[in-house]
Formats: C-alpha cells, sequence, structure tokens
C-alpha cells in the first residue's frame, strides 16, 4: 500500500461539473444556463425571488435561535427520585450514573446526559453522578448528605432490567364448564316441578334511590364561587340551575356572562328573565340584571350560573328549579 494508491470508496465522492469546455461535454456553450434572460448574467443572485413582493423568508417574524449540536438531556426530578427510594429501587450508598438510572428504572431513557431539577425533600443520602443540576436541586442532596458529581460524555444506551419492570398480573382462567345433565334427568326435574305447589313469588324490595343520594351528595363546581356573593348559597339551587343550562357550560363563549354586551343582555331578558322567571316587564328586567352585574363587577369574568342564581334569588324563585 503506497500514498498513491489511497483512494475514497467508490461513490464517495463525484466530480464537480466543468462546463463551458466545448460542445462535446455535454455542458459547452451556454453552460447550462439556457439562452439570455437574467439567470444567464453572472452576479445574479435571484433566490427567494417572488415576482417583486416581499419574500416570504422576510415577511416572517425571527424568534430565538436554534442550536445546530444542542444536548437533549433526560430530566429527573427530586419528587421521582424520591419515590424510587420509597419503592426501593435505589438504595443509599449506590453509585448512580446515568446508567444505574436506566437500569433501575428512574428514568426511560439516558438520552445525551442526565440532568437533576425540581424541588421537595429527600429521605436518603444518594451518590448522583450526572450531566447537570440546578441549584435548588443540587442544595436538597447535599443537604440529605449526599453528593452529585458532574460528568462529561454522552452516557451508553442501556435498557432496563427485567426485575425493574413491573410484572403484569396473570389473566384469571375461566371456571370449566358443568358437564350437562343427563336428558333423564332433566325430564324428572321437570315432572317433579309440575307435581310440586308453585312456591308465592317474594315481593321485590324497592331499589334504594341512588341517584337522588348522589345528587345530594354532590357538590356544585360553582359553589365556592357563588359563596363570594351569597354566603349561604344553596348547593341544591345551584345543582338544578347547572342542568337548566346543561350542554352549553360546555362552551367557552356561553360559560360566561358579558355585562358589556347589550345583545346578551337582551337574550337573558328574553329567555330567561320571561320564561324562566316570569318577568315581562322588560324594562325592570333589565334594571334586575343590571344590579346583577354590577354585584359581580369586582369579578372580570361572570359565569353564567352564580348570575342566573342571583336572579333567581332576587326574584325569590330559586325553588322554580
Amino acid at each position: 500500500m503506497r500514498l498513491n494508491e489511497l483512494s475514497d470508496n467508490p461513490g464517495a465522492t463525484k466530480a464537480r461539473k466543468r462546463v463551458g469546455r466545448g460542445i462535446g461535454s455535454g455542458k459547452g456553450k451556454t453552460g447550462g444556463r439556457g439562452v439570455k434572460g437574467q439567470k444567464s448574467r453572472s452576479g445574479v443572485s435571484i433566490n427567494g425571488f417572488e415576482g417583486g413582493q416581499m419574500p416570504i423568508h422576510m415577511r416572517l417574524p425571527k424568534r430565538g435561535f436554534n442550536k445546530p449540536n444542542r444536548k437533549r438531556m433526560a430530566e429527573l426530578s427530586i419528587a421521582t427520585l424520591e419515590r424510587a427510594v420509597q419503592a426501593g429501587k435505589i438504595k443509599t450508598g449506590d453509585k448512580l450514573d446515568a446508567e444505574a438510572l436506566v437500569r433501575a428504572g428512574v428514568i426511560r431513557r439516558a438520552h445525551d446526559g442526565v440532568r437533576v431539577i425540581g424541588n421537595g425533600d429527600l429521605s436518603a443520602a444518594l451518590d448522583l453522578h450526572v450531566a447537570s443540576a440546578t441549584k435548588g436541586a443540587q442544595a436538597i442532596i447535599e443537604g440529605a448528605k449526599g453528593s452529585i458529581t458532574i460528568v462529561e460524555g454522552t452516557p451508553e444506551r442501556v435498557t432496563r432490567d427485567k426485575d425493574a419492570v413491573a410484572a403484569k398480573p396473570k389473566a384469571k382462567k375461566a371456571a370449566p364448564k358443568k358437564d350437562a345433565a343427563p336428558k333423564a334427568d332433566a325430564a324428572e326435574k321437570k315432572t317433579s316441578e309440575k307435581k310440586a305447589p308453585a312456591k308465592k313469588a317474594a315481593p321485590k324490595k324497592a331499589a334504594p334511590k341512588k341517584a337522588a343520594d348522589k345528587a345530594e351528595a354532590a357538590e356544585s363546581a360553582y359553589l365556592a364561587k357563588t359563596q363570594d356573593f351569597d354566603a349561604d348559597a344553596d348547593n341544591a339551587a345551584l345543582l338544578a340551575i347547572e342542568k337548566y343550562l346543561g350542554a352549553s357550560l360546555k362552551n367557552k363563549d356561553a360559560k360566561y356572562v358579558s355585562c358589556s354586551d347589550e345583545s346578551e343582555l337582551d337574550t337573558i331578558v328574553k329567555g330567561f328573565m320571561k320564561k324562566k322567571l316570569g318577568v315581562d316587564d322588560k324594562d325592570a328586567a333589565m334594571e334586575k340584571v343590571k344590579a346583577v352585574c354590577a354585584t359581580m363587577k369586582p369579578h372580570r369574568m361572570k359565569n353564567r350560573v352564580t348570575f342566573y342564581y342571583l336572579l333567581a334569588k332576587n326574584e325569590g324563585k330559586l325553588g322554580e328549579f
């Protein structure tokens, strides 16, 4: 083997295109630039040209910077470490580097290194060898009489130990089917049933009213918000108003009342005040709606359940629900 015999693998390099070297080369005369036009001239930079308007790469805003050689860290919180200690996955005195943490099942994979983050309490002194750690996490580990060592380099790719993976519960076997009774026995049983006097069926006991009990035990999601305006808010009435409003509460626009929207207030007057509460005087109803708006003014977002509750209470018709 000599220096002049060294060469790249076949296909590793490609010879550059030599243009303007005669007709026989295949790229002679115009050299692949075509005939005339701006692109046939030298000194032209037309990439991104959009017919004279502002190109899209200039119209779009530029924010931030993505480092091309950035590293992807596997984040490990103090809370996750504490859960692993309580579960017995890691012990005091063990050297816990990226490979050991993956094998123990504390993290799924190490990527380019492990970074310890978070806050909380740690009940064991751990010896951690990781790529990075926040100041708060480092103080917690050292406060638990542990140590943390910053290491460099990408950890080797390892997989979890089988012991660390929880065993799946075995499926229960179906109970063996009983052998079918012979036909003769079935016939005898049928005749004996005919001869025996029929027993009176015991009266069925009424099923407990689970739905009613459940409704009484439930607490409205708007109870705390309504208690800001009525300390003795009726939970049952709030639940009834939620049921009255139904699926409209799932819509973000219908969930809240906008007191600055006159059309919405007019809808409340025609729909709720007139049809549900029986207030026929439009002007009087509008005054009552605006009074509730003034009551709920401290809250920027006025939920519809509390709003309707206060309207019904002012009219003394909470029992209508």
